[in-house]
């Protein structure tokens, strides 16, 4: 398998089950949902500036530190996401601290001369774990779809602003090569290698987790192929036919200035289908409303959430 081939393999396997394993983890288990109110456009800028500001802080830890920092953040996110599914505490910590340990065993043993291939998938998977988790923690916290689409709009900005003005994420993906716990996730045969970013995983997982709390199967439908299309396939085909045309392959593509603006469009045609259903109607297992007027029962028969039709007259 060529290079190219064996990326865009890689990539588009770990896009889209990103947002596929976001809401199995959303349909099957139900976090302590934290008191932080309801979710505004204020709380996506709060996002957006944690966002910018995370890569300037890893760049200034040192290098001893920076993976500490990462193993504390790995552990204590594994912690928080999957306390509904290991629920005792003894056995929680000592699963997480044997997959970090794992993860860390990996890493040396590639350090020390073997192949990176396990390494690589170990840690794929704790970074996979964590942006599930993380997604689930902010979709049943209350964010809704919208705030969801706002946010990987203003990533697309971010993106290219840092990846061509400023040139900082370059500067990361070089700062956390050769350190365990590196926030991304992909996978390294021989020569081959396919790397996607943490940040990426987690907006993927994000999109795919709210648009199915809001419209169900045909949310997640959607949000798995915008994913898939202008998450993996565009920024991996990009490089190759940029370098077709101009003779020189970029180093770096964007992946969420392909992404942003799709999962924005995305979420404009979702919205057509009604309003978006809110973590109490799930709890309540209230449908979406194929038009907005007749959530109240009125109108029609209306669509369930993961089912086909309901009585419109079913007490709600």
């Amino acid at each position: 398998m060529s290079q190219p081939v064996f990326f865009v393999v890689v990539t588009l396997f770990l896009a889209s089950f990103a947002p596929l394993a976001a809401a199995g983890y959303f349909r099957w288990v139900r976090l302590s949902r934290p008191a932080i109110g309801v979710f505004d456009i204020g709380d996506v800028f709060a996002m957006m500036g944690f966002v910018v500001v995370l890569p300037f802080v890893y760049l200034a830890l040192p290098g001893w530190a920076l993976p500490t920092v990462l193993g504390l953040v790995f552990a204590a996110g594994l912690g928080i996401g999957y306390e509904p599914v290991v629920t005792h505490g003894w056995w929680r910590r000592g699963l997480i601290l044997s997959l970090l340990g794992v993860d860390l065993a990996a890493w040396a043993a590639w350090r020390a001369g073997a192949a990176p291939t396990w390494f690589t998938a170990v840690n794929s998977v704790v970074v996979m774990l964590i942006a599930v988790s993380a997604a689930n923690l902010s979709a049943q916290g209350g964010l809704k779809l919208r705030h969801a689409a706002w946010f990987t709009l203003g990533l697309a900005v971010y993106d290219l602003t840092f990846a061509t003005a400023i040139p900082i994420t370059q500067k990361l993906a070089e700062a956390i090569q050769g350190y365990p716990y590196a926030p991304s996730a992909g996978l390294r045969v021989g020569e081959l290698s396919a790397v996607i970013g943490m940040g990426d995983l987690l907006a993927y997982a994000l999109y795919g987790a709210t648009a199915y709390k809001a419209y169900g199967r045909t949310g997640l439908r959607a949000s798995v192929a915008i994913v898939a299309v202008f998450g993996a396939l565009l920024p991996t085909l990009s490089p190759l036919a940029i370098e077709a045309i101009t003779g020189r392959q970029p180093s770096l593509i964007p992946a969420q200035v392909f992404f942003g603006p799709a999962a924005f469009v995305g979420y404009l045609v979702l919205r057509r289908l009604g309003a978006e259903r809110r973590m109490v109607d799930v709890l309540g297992n209230r449908p979406f409303s194929s038009r907005p007027h007749v959530a109240s029962g009125h109108g029609g028969p209306i669509r369930s959430f993961g089912s086909r039709l309901e009585d419109p007259k079913r007490p709600r």
